[in-house]
């Protein structure tokens, strides 16, 4: 028989059940060894983020640069300012309302090998820091896209290719395990009752916050084009669903496409923009992983303020480009600058994984569907005129 294949999501939530329950009644011995797994994995993981960094941002950024043109530049900028704005809009919501219903510094005094000790931990130093990674990705990425050379784009192609594959054969499957580590050792500690009632709150206020974003895109939309946003939206329903089952932007784009064009966008507008916002629109991850960290912050008591986290959003922005090709990548990709702007430690990020992929397919169909509303501005000025031939989009619309 052939076994089914589990969701990364259900995976993640049985792993969280098992490291609550065990935390009740494993041996000490037992749970030290869950601990040392925890302590190596966690080494291996801080090694790999400076290379994510480099992995995703320098061919994300390279590749902008081919055929950049009015179509390409408008749809790049209104892409990143959704993604940003979505970030800052969850920022304030969060700073007003989890205040309330979050008991400030209620975790402070988590040590990271609270409650259970490893046996012995490996020391595996990353080859560079988070800020040295991404300055060499921004300098090198801009250099590529406007330089000719292909052995270099090709060389980060084929590096790209490598942290894919780290993060899908080895990082997400072990992950499951390295959560369930951390919720035995937060059970044994008694910290995981606060942590899993504020779990429940969060997703609740960004699920709300999801809605919220989405209604005011195609109100924005609207302006432009004069519809109705709320048949628009109603439009793009098929490709939100589809969403939350694919849990992948590029698996959607199909229905996104054919939903795009329901709506009274061009087919070589769709054909274009929808494929580039797959890549770089993220709306919805953004808000998911501000609003986790502004969580996170007030439970663990670290200090922030509205300037240093506006720096974060825009950051955001950048850090996960290209992350939707990689289960959880913008998870992945954003834990460099979680660690070095927030100062977020292991324990910290294990617990933004957790609460991230617990939201991940809401998070992928605010993405996809909000990729819609960009089409629709781009499609008012560039819509291409008709004619007996199709237009290619590379030489009408990109130049």
């Amino acid at each position: 028989m052939k076994i089914p294949k589990v969701n990364l999501l259900i995976k993640i939530l049985i792993a969280i059940g098992l490291g609550i329950g065990c935390g009740y009644f494993f041996p000490v011995w037992l749970g030290r060894v869950f601990m040392t797994f925890n302590a190596i994995f966690s080494q291996f993981l801080s090694f790999l983020i400076p290379l994510i960094i480099l992995g995703f941002v320098v061919p994300a950024i390279a590749d902008l640069g081919k055929g950049a043109g009015k179509v390409l530049a408008l749809t790049v900028v209104i892409a990143y300012a959704a993604t940003t704005l979505s970030g800052v809009m969850s920022y304030f919501v969060g700073d007003t309302f989890f205040p309330s219903m979050i008991e400030p510094g209620k975790l402070k005094e988590i040590p990271e090998t609270a409650g259970l000790q490893p046996y012995f931990t490996i020391e595996i130093p990353p080859l560079m820091d988070v800020m040295t990674a991404l300055a060499a990705a921004f300098m090198t990425g801009i250099c590529l896209a406007v330089v000719k050379g292909e052995v270099l784009r090709k060389g980060f192609g084929e590096f790209l290719e490598v942290i894919n594959m780290t993060i899908r054969f080895v990082i997400i499957p072990l992950l499951p395990l390295y959560i369930f580590g951390i919720f035995l050792n937060m059970t044994v500690s008694g910290q995981v009752a606060t942590v899993v009632g504020a779990f429940v709150k969060i997703i609740a206020v960004i699920f709300t916050m999801h809605i919220l974003l989405l209604v005011g895109q195609y109100c924005i939309a609207a302006l432009f084009v004069h519809k109705n946003p709320f048949k628009l939206l109603l439009t793009m329903l098929p490709a939100y669903f589809t969403a939350l089952g694919t849990q992948s932007s590029a698996a959607t784009i199909p229905v996104t496409l054919r939903q795009t064009e329901k709506m009274g966008v061009s087919e070589e507008i769709a054909g274009f923009v929808i494929p580039l916002c797959a890549t770089i629109h993220m709306s919805g991850s953004s808000m998911k992983i501000v609003a986790c960290a502004v969580a996170l912050m007030l439970m663990q008591g670290i200090p922030y303020n509205t300037p240093e986290m506006i720096g974060f959003c825009c950051m955001i922005g950048i850090s996960i480009v290209a992350a939707p090709g990689v289960p959880g990548g913008a998870i992945m990709a954003s834990l460099g600058i979680l660690s070095s702007m927030l100062g977020f430690g292991e324990a910290d990020l294990a617990l933004m994984i957790a609460l991230y992929i617990a939201m991940d397919s809401f998070g992928t169909a605010c993405n996809v569907t909000g990729d819609g509303f960009i089409a629709l501005i781009i499609d008012k000025y560039f819509r291409p005129k008709r004619s007996t031939e199709p237009i290619p989009v590379t030489d009408e619309l990109a130049g």
